[in-house]
């Protein structure tokens, strides 16, 4: 079974992906995929020094000016987007292909996949979870979480599909408002019905 995974950005989509992988499910993760084919040496580490020149003096790409530049120039992160999505489609295929080797045709493969909405991937999988939150929850845990100001926790939640847009893909939705034992409770269900 191939599950799509996918919320806003500060929703709280790592802490299911975690919860799922701990029931038994194959997590492929989507943000790991994207890390490592820029990585130094990379045919994707060269086109994005190429295109947006943004290398570490260590010789790494500055993550934190990349973002500074994609979340507030919507045609910047067009070009980003088109070196790095293939790659990624890419590893996150062959990544699939080792799984279903190890695991078997039993296994339950969950993509976690951020940007799933936005790239109209819903119909790779035979069920989508959206992890949900109002928007104000996702601004409050990006503030606190990751201590990005309230503007720039905005230009990130707006540079992601609408709230709306998510919702409309899924097949399952876990509310991920209330307390992490709340969370392990709708998980436990979740993963109980994927089983089935």
């Amino acid at each position: 079974m191939r599950v799509g995974l996918t919320g806003g950005i500060g929703a709280g989509k790592s802490e299911v992906a975690h919860r799922l992988a701990a029931h038994g499910a194959v997590i492929i993760d989507a943000d790991v995929a994207a890390r490592e084919v820029i990585e130094p040496g990379t045919p994707g580490f060269s086109r994005v020094i190429e295109n947006f020149g943004v290398l570490t003096r260590e010789g790494t790409i500055d993550r934190e000016r990349l973002a500074s530049i994609v979340f507030t120039e919507p045609e910047r992160r067009k070009v980003l987007n088109s070196i790095i999505h293939p790659l990624v489609g890419e590893w996150m295929r062959q990544a699939e292909a080792a799984a279903l080797a190890a695991h078997g045709a039993a296994a339950i493969i969950v993509h976690d996949v951020p940007l799933l909405a936005e790239n109209g991937l819903r119909n790779r999988y035979d069920t989508v979870i959206v992890v949900d939150v109002p928007p104000e929850l996702q601004i409050a845990r990006l503030i606190a979480g990751r201590k990005m100001g309230p503007g720039q926790a905005r230009d990130r939640i707006a540079a992601q599909a609408s709230r709306e847009d998510r919702l409309a893909i899924a097949d399952i939705v876990i509310e991920n408002s209330g307390s992490l034992a709340e969370l392990d409770r709708r998980v436990g269900e979740v993963w109980a019905e994927l089983a089935r």
